[in-house]
C-alpha cells in the first residue's frame, strides 16, 4: 500500500547491523534504495547507496520519498519524527519494543500532515515482483490478484508461502504489526485494498488481542464487496497469557479467537480452519 516499483527508498539506520544486511536485500530484489541515514556518519556509503546525516538532506539530494527504519528502540521516536518532519509519505518501522507512548505521539503527528505509518515490530510490505519494503523473504509468492494483510510475521510467511505454492499470485503482502498501538490498522489496511483495481480477494491474518478483527469486520460488512477469506490464530489460547505480539493478550470475550471468527463470519468473510485451507479457498471464490 502506498508505494510501487517507482518508490524511493531511504534506510533509516543504514549502517548498522540489520539496516546494512537488509538493504542488501532489498537492493537485490530490485527496490530502488536511493539513500541512508546515520547520524554522523554522511558521506559513506553501504552497497552504492550514499549516507546521509539527516532526512532532510537526504530527500533534498536523493527525492526519496518511502522510508523504512532499522534504529534502536530508544532512537525511533526522533528518526520516525524526523521522517514526518521531512514529509515522507510512508515510514515502514521494523524496529520492535517502541514505547506505546512514543507511538501515540507518532500516529498524531503523522494524522495531521496526512503522512502514513507501517508498523512498529512489524515486517514490512512486498509488491512481488516489484519492490520489497522489509524483511520477509522475497521468494513466497509472485505478483496476482490477493492482498494477504496480517498482524502475524512468521504465520504470514508460512501462509503467503502456502498461497504462492498453489499457483495463486499476491497483489501485496502487508505486515501490520502485532503491537497494541500502531500506525496502519487492519481496518485501513482493507478499505485500501478494497478500493484497489488489481486487488480481487484479502486475506486476513488475525489472533488474539484487541478487538481490531471485529472493528475490521464492521468496515467489511458495511463497505466491502470483494471476498474476505480470513484466518485467525490462537483458538486455544489460554486466558491472561501472552502469546507472541505484545497485543497478542486475551483480556476480554471479544479478545478471543472465537469471538473474531464470529464477527469476520457475520460480516461475510469466509474462515480458513487451518494456514492449508486458505488456498482452498481463495480458489472457490475467484
Amino acid at each position: 500500500m502506498y508505494i510501487d516499483d517507482d518508490s524511493k527508498v531511504v534506510v533509516q539506520g543504514i549502517t548498522g547491523t540489520q539496516g546494512r544486511f537488509h538493504t542488501q536485500l532489498m537492493l537485490e530484489y530490485g527496490t530502488k534504495v536511493v539513500a541512508g541515514v546515520t547520524p554522523g556518519k554522511g558521506g559513506q556509503e553501504v552497497y552504492g547507496v550514499p549516507v546521509f546525516n539527516n532526512m532532510k538532506k537526504a530527500k533534498k539530494e536523493t527525492g526519496c520519498d518511502t522510508s523504512i527504519v532499522f534504529v534502536p528502540a530508544k532512537f525511533a521516536f526522533g528518526a520516525v519524527r524526523e521522517s514526518l518532519f521531512s514529509d515522507i509519505k510512508i515510514t515502514c518501522i521494523i524496529t520492535e519494543n517502541v514505547p506505546v507512548f512514543d507511538m501515540i505521539k507518532l500516529i498524531e503527528i503523522a494524522r495531521e500532515k496526512n503522512l502514513h505509518l507501517v508498523g512498529p515490530n512489524c515486517p514490512g510490505i512486498l509488491i512481488p515482483d516489484k519492490i520489497k519494503l522489509g524483511i520477509m523473504p522475497d521468494d513466497m509468492c509472485h505478483f496476482g490478484e490477493v492482498a494477504v494483510i496480517s498482524k502475524s510475521g512468521t504465520l504470514s510467511y508460512e501462509i503467503t508461502n502456502i498461497i504462492g505454492n498453489a499457483g495463486i499470485g499476491v497483489s501485496a503482502y502487508v505486515g501490520i504489526g502485532g503491537d497494541p498501538v500502531r500506525g496502519t490498522t487492519m481496518k485501513e489496511a482493507v478499505e485500501y485494498y478494497s478500493k484497489d483495481s488489481t486487488t480481487k480477494l484479502i486475506v486476513l491474518i488475525g489472533e488474539i488481542g484487541s478487538d481490531e478483527e471485529q472493528k475490521t469486520a464492521e468496515y467489511v460488512k458495511r463497505n466491502v464487496d470483494k471476498p474476505i477469506v480470513a484466518f485467525i490464530a490462537g483458538k486455544c489460547a489460554p486466558e491472561g497469557k501472552r502469546m507472541g505480539h505484545a497485543g497478542a493478550i486475551i483480556s476480554g470475550d471479544f479478545d478471543t479467537a472465537q469471538a473474531k471468527i464470529k464477527a469476520l463470519k457475520n460480516a461475510g468473510g469466509f474462515i480458513a480452519r487451518t494456514p492449508w485451507d486458505v488456498p482452498k479457498l481463495i480458489k472457490k471464490l475467484l
